[in-house]
């Protein structure tokens, strides 16, 4: 009776952490989505911020706090890993992707843009073959090939504008291509990275943001805005302050993703990440009254039914070993999830 109360105490006790790891990454991606939102596509005062490399330098100094306090509560070292250069070449092109991430909201609207992240599991894949000489199955190509499907109806079948520039929107779809491409290959180096020197998550999320910090600094005193940004965040306070709950968003949704990957592995992960692309772009119709199509709805329909079966199919396959699925858990749980999730946040 013992160990069955205990058993049963362990399993409760699993699934509330569950439900709080997963409800955090969920939270923190909704807000760093509605703001990324509002301050790309609402004006301050009648004025539109029109800076992305800006917030891309707050949410990269965001993570660099993050991984630096984790490295020291934890006690690792702080010298890095591998070569500078290389942790810079995975920055630049993380930096590229977060920039059209934002540009693309001055022409396309968020759930436009946040469905182009499904779309990029073609790129990541194709990048993976041609890097690292992977293989894919046949489930992951339908899976892939229904999404792209499902991205392309809404894309086609109803209104893509962003509300502040509706004559656009194929710029806005360029730039989300030049995301894709940018986050697949980020993705790649990162994963070729953590194999080739065997570096931990935290000292790559360190170096690698440090990085882009550095990058996103360069290019917004080589556009010449530095003063126009600091003056804009003088004269808007209610800018200062979304511009701190988004870098603080994005970096907390690190330590629920790693926490949720770590003890319920990525499967667990990747089905409340379906959860969270749903919910994101539902709010986002909500908050911001977005029009949606029939035709628009059953693009959506397709893209989720993909990506849910995707994981349901995976919990009903037959379990690895343990070392080998201790090895996947590790292998997902050290790659910087966006951001902003994934590479991308």
């Amino acid at each position: 009776m013992d160990s069955h109360s205990d058993t049963w105490q362990e399993t409760r006790n699993r699934a509330f952490w569950c439900l709080v790891y997963g409800g955090g990454i969920i939270a923190t991606l909704l807000v760093y989505g509605v703001l990324q939102e509002k301050l790309m596509t609402v004006p301050f005062g009648g004025e539109l911020f029109v800076v992305s490399a800006f917030l891309v330098l707050c949410n990269r100094c965001a993570n660099v706090t993050y991984a630096g306090s984790m490295i020291a509560a934890f006690g690792e070292s702080f010298e890095n890993k591998a070569p500078i250069w290389k942790y810079m070449v995975i920055s630049l092109s993380n930096v590229a992707a977060t920039t059209c991430q934002y540009e693309a909201l001055k022409y396309v609207s968020f759930p436009v843009q946040m469905l182009g992240k499904s779309f990029k599991m073609l790129p990541v894949m194709l990048w993976g073959i041609a890097i690292s000489g992977k293989k894919h199955s046949l489930t992951d190509w339908l899976v892939a090939l229904a999404v792209t499907f499902g991205v392309t109806e809404f894309c086609m079948t109803g209104p893509t504008a962003s509300p502040n520039d509706k004559s656009n929107s194929i710029y806005g779809m360029l730039l989300l291509l030049m995301f894709l491409a940018c986050d697949g290959l980020t993705s790649t180096f990162q994963e070729k990275l953590f194999k080739e020197h065997n570096t931990s998550k935290y000292n790559q999320m360190f170096y690698i943001n440090g990085c882009s910090a550095i990058t996103s600094l360069v290019t917004v005193l080589a556009m010449g805005k530095m003063s126009y940004c600091l003056q804009f965040a003088l004269a808007h306070s209610d800018f200062v302050y979304n511009v701190a709950i988004l870098s603080a968003a994005a970096a907390a949704s690190h330590f629920f993703i790693y926490s949720q990957v770590k003890e319920y592995g990525a499967l667990v992960f990747a089905a409340t990440m379906n959860v969270r692309q749903v919910a994101s772009i539902l709010l986002s119709y909500k908050t911001y009254q977005h029009v949606l199509t029939w035709p628009q709805g059953g693009g959506l329909a397709i893209i989720f039914a993909a990506l849910f079966w995707k994981s349901y199919a995976a919990m009903q396959a037959p379990a690895k070993p343990k070392g080998k699925d201790a090895e996947e858990r590790q292998s997902l749980l050290e790659k910087p999830q966006g951001s902003d999730e994934k590479a991308t946040v």
